[in-house]
């Protein structure tokens, strides 16, 4: 790897030279951004487990991916799917970046964030000590279900020896991961941070307990219009599953070694609302204030945002939060404003969600596309801005936020520069 001189110079943000992704509409970045220009919808009916008699029997699964290719048969067994996803995604956004790391690299870091680690193997565990006992259970149930294992085998399968580190924001996760690495490179502590989210939690009893919250869409007949955000007629997320991972490096690093760079991570905030367990603040006082903190952050104004990947979740209390929020900062600005939600097509990611928006904003930068939002027929009243329903849009993106908001309040606003 290029030397580093530990921390980006002044005034340089840190940039992004690789992408990987493994997710419902593809297993690859190529095939997801393709699907996402497209409007293609990756929801289906569940096929991890047998959902009959379930109220909703929908999710946006990945599927075909072998988790035994990626990680040889010794480290598949004692893994779970969300790490074996985040594995695969961290090797393509190193290749991608063309980057090559060393076993005794102390310099590179990796933070891979989560929301629900491994519930599924969790679940089935569980099961197997309640009906054969203690040995119904794996000896690698602990090790391959705790929150920091994703992380912590995408350091082991690439050799990083610098800050290895994971936290759980809910839905906010994956986009807090970007905040982060660019806080460990600022600060000096590492010249690459692998950052990024993973989540893959579809099993029965994730589904039982988020359908009897009335969380989830049960348009079960029609799955691929169930993710419907901002349209009038949404009744529910759809839950997902993915991981989307990248290389971020200090710039002074990136042009040490020649890397191209995507864009760079100018800035963001978090914030709480401290008001509920699953409920945002109707008002979105803290909500807006993450937006309004990230312009100020990253050094931008409104006018200065051509592009706003939306958390759009297609719940009926977040989208309009969502849109209260843009209008108190942005003002009538927001109605020259480009919106759109990748959700409506790969359903909600959890904690790979902001991950795979910011991901989606960068593409957007590179090619001047803006990918639809899907299934918004019948606007909200309440969502009265521009969310490019339908067909994606050419435009020109130089500067993009990046919402997320998660379950406890927890709001990550990113802004990213092409």
């Amino acid at each position: 790897m290029a030397p580093g001189n530990g921390s980006a110079p002044a005034g340089a943000d840190p940039v992004i030279t690789g992408l990987g992704a493994i997710t419902p509409l593809g297993l690859n970045v190529a095939d997801t951004w393709e699907a996402l220009v497209a409007g293609r919808s990756a929801v289906d009916e569940i096929a991890a487990f047998d959902a009959t008699g379930m109220y909703t029997r929908i999710a946006a699964e990945v599927r075909g991916f072998d988790g035994e290719a990626v990680m040889g048969i010794k480290r598949f067994r004692r893994s779970a799917r969300f790490t074996q996803m985040a594995v695969a995604a961290a090797r393509e956004a190193v290749a991608d970046a063309q980057l090559s790391t060393e076993r005794d690299d102390e310099r590179v870091g990796v933070i891979v964030n989560s929301a629900i680690a491994g519930t599924p193997e969790t679940q089935h565990n569980i099961e197997g000590f309640l009906s054969k006992g203690t040995g119904g259970v794996s000896p690698y149930y602990v090790p391959s279900t705790i929150l920091n294992m994703a992380a912590c085998e995408v350091a082991i399968d690439l050799g990083a020896h610098g800050p290895v580190t994971a936290s759980a924001l809910a839905c906010a996760s994956g986009n807090a991961a970007l905040l982060e690495a660019r806080r460990l490179i600022v600060g000096g502590e590492a010249d690459v941070v692998i950052a990024g989210g993973t989540d893959a939690g579809i099993n029965s009893a994730m589904f039982a307990g988020l359908s009897n919250m009335g969380a989830l869409s049960m348009r079960n007949d029609e799955p691929q219009r169930a993710s419907r955000p901002f349209d009038i007629d949404r009744d529910g997320f759809v839950f997902g599953e993915g991981a989307v991972i990248m290389v971020v490096e200090s710039a002074a690093h990136a042009a040490a070694r020649g890397a191209r760079s995507y864009g760079s991570i100018a800035g963001g905030a978090l914030t709480s609302d401290a008001f509920h367990i699953s409920h945002p603040d109707p008002e979105a006082p803290q909500s807006s204030r993450a937006i309004a903190t990230a312009l100020a952050n990253s050094g931008a104004a409104p006018a200065d945002i051509d592009y706003v990947c939306t958390h759009g979740t297609s719940t009926k209390i977040n989208d309009v939060v969502e849109t209260r929020a843009i209008r108190k900062v942005f003002g009538p600005a927001a109605d020259d404003l480009l919106l759109s939600s990748p959700k409506s097509m790969t359903g909600h990611l959890i904690g790979a969600a902001g991950a795979l928006s910011a991901m989606t904003a960068l593409l957007a930068m590179r090619d001047g596309k803006i990918p639809p939002t899907i299934n918004l027929e019948n606007p909200d009243p309440e969502c009265d801005l521009d969310y490019v329903p339908l067909v994606a849009r050419e435009a020109t993106v130089r500067t993009a936020m990046v919402n997320a908001f998660g379950f406890g309040g927890q709001n990550c606003v990113v802004v990213l520069r092409a």
